[in-house]
């Protein structure tokens, strides 16, 4: 599978990216709401438009950053947040990343890498985490398609993917999903092993 710079960015450029909400997807928003410390840095891998990264920011958080191959997904987020600092729009693969957050957020990553890599999606998410940091977001709970993105999976997958480096916090079908998902999303709280 060749899931390269060059295919995620004509995604982007030729706008054929059916899995992007054109808005904040509800169980993140309501997740986000309840969060109090705004200094907390947070990153979103493979943020695409990353509408999750300009709700954060214009709620005052100010250490989100947003790792993407591609880099129409960052200049769109920049043309929509011209205030959003540029540096903190990475143009690099998340496995490169080498610096530490207290939140890592997961919206249609996970989903979209290669099957065979999700067990070093893990382990890297562990390694970029501070200790007691969190691994929050969605995932598919669906067969969805094996030959291209996005990519389904199921719970006790999930669960044997991520036990070996967080304790698991949540993982339920999401309540507050957008119609076209509902009863196809887990909403999943995990917090890096001591």
């Amino acid at each position: 599978m060749n899931l390269t710079e060059g295919f995620w960015d004509n995604k982007y450029k030729n706008n054929k990216i059916g899995w992007d909400l054109g808005e904040i997807s509800p169980p993140l928003k309501t997740y986000f709401n309840q969060l109090k410390n705004k200094q907390i840095k947070i990153l979103i891998p493979g943020g695409g438009n990353s509408y999750e990264a300009e709700y954060l920011f214009n709620k005052g958080f100010t250490n989100v950053f947003v790792v993407d191959l591609s880099i129409t997904a960052l200049n769109n987020i920049k043309k929509r947040v011209p205030s959003f600092p540029s540096s903190q729009l990475i143009h690099a693969n998340f496995f490169d990343l080498n610096i530490t957050f207290d939140l890592v957020i997961e919206q249609t990553f996970f989903c979209a890498i290669d099957p065979d890599l999700r067990k070093n999606y893990a382990s890297k998410i562990k390694d970029l985490l501070i200790e007691k940091g969190k691994l929050v977001g969605l995932l598919f709970n669906a067969k969805l398609n094996e030959d291209h993105p996005p990519f389904g999976g199921h719970k006790k997958e999930y669960l044997e993917i991520f036990k070996p480096y967080f304790d698991i916090k949540l993982m339920e079908e999401a309540y507050n999903s957008i119609k076209s998902r509902q009863g196809l999303e887990l909403f999943f709280q995990v917090q890096k092993k001591e």
